[in-house]
């Protein structure tokens, strides 16, 4: 009889029991999962890719001045037209007898360089091509030939009667020093003219025949570098706003760089700019 009892009880014990257990444990589950534990982190969202979009308000221009006293020779002016949507660098040399009439007398462009400076430089070309130019840029001896080596040298055809040189119109490697002697030369047959669209064109070739990717990897220490070397008015924040459409041209485009020849008329010293090449000039290059 005790044995039977023992029995009867064991039983409802043993499922009062495991009831329990699920009870406790159900409440466990729901306090554990109320609080996050266990839960496994869902993968993060992927970073949105931030691209900058190259569009035509990248487009500047700058005016570069070469001035080397020391060479006894007239300073060399470039206009450049930068155009990223279309990864074009557009250049043209100003011979420096460039002659106009500004606020109403005759004008050079030397002469405005020789009293007011960069600036004054600066606004005469934008008298004489009916254009803005967002910044200039003068090098001196020193960052002109930094900046050759930046690029590497170019190779370039002479046809100038310079101490060694090849006064043959064969192309030849030249070294920063040689390029400097070669743009500042002051006899070429046509004259300032013919100075101005040399200087132009070698620039032109230097930037073409370079690594273009190794430019553009290289472009914010080359830009630190040559920006504190030179007499500018460009800013950090106008590079950090440029500086992605312009990496892109090197980095992308071929043969970026064209060389235009100002058309003009020489007149005696003078040379005046022909109005149908300008207004020509903008249409094609300015009116973004």
């Amino acid at each position: 009889m005790t044995e039977k009892k023992s029995g009867r009880i064991a039983v409802p014990f043993l499922i009062t029991i495991f009831v329990g257990l699920i009870i406790i444990g159900g409440m466990a589950y729901g306090v554990y999962r109320y609080f996050g534990f266990g839960k496994e982190d869902a993968p993060p969202e992927p970073t949105p890719r931030i691209s900058q979009q190259i569009t035509y308000e990248d487009n500047h221009t700058i005016l570069f001045i070469l001035d080397e006293p020391e060479q006894k020779c007239s300073e060399t002016f470039i206009l450049m037209r930068s155009l990223p949507v279309k990864k074009e660098l557009v250049f043209i040399g100003i011979p420096t007898n460039t002659i106009a009439i500004v606020d109403g007398e005759q004008q050079s462009l030397q002469g405005s360089y020789d009293r007011g400076g960069a600036a004054s430089a600066v606004s005469f070309t934008e008298s004489v091509f009916g254009i803005t130019i967002d910044r200039y840029m003068k090098f001196d001896p020193e960052s002109f030939k930094k900046i050759c080596d930046i690029f590497g040298g170019v190779t370039y055809a002479v046809n100038a009667d310079i101490a060694g040189f090849k006064n043959d119109g064969s192309q030849q490697y030249m070294k920063s020093e040689q390029i400097e002697t070669f743009v500042t030369y002051s006899m070429f047959k046509g004259g300032e003219s013919e100075r101005a669209f040399t200087a132009a064109s070698v620039l032109s070739a230097m930037i073409n025949q370079a690594d273009g990717k190794r430019i553009a990897d290289s472009f914010d220490t080359n830009f630190n570098i040559i920006i504190n070397m030179v007499d500018s008015n460009i800013t950090s924040v106008d590079y950090k706003n440029r500086k992605t459409a312009v990496k892109n041209m090197f980095e992308n485009g071929s043969s970026i760089a064209i060389t235009l020849s100002l058309d003009g008329t020489a007149a005696d010293s003078d040379f005046i700019a022909s109005d149908n090449f300008i207004s020509s000039l903008r249409d094609q290059y300015f009116s973004d």
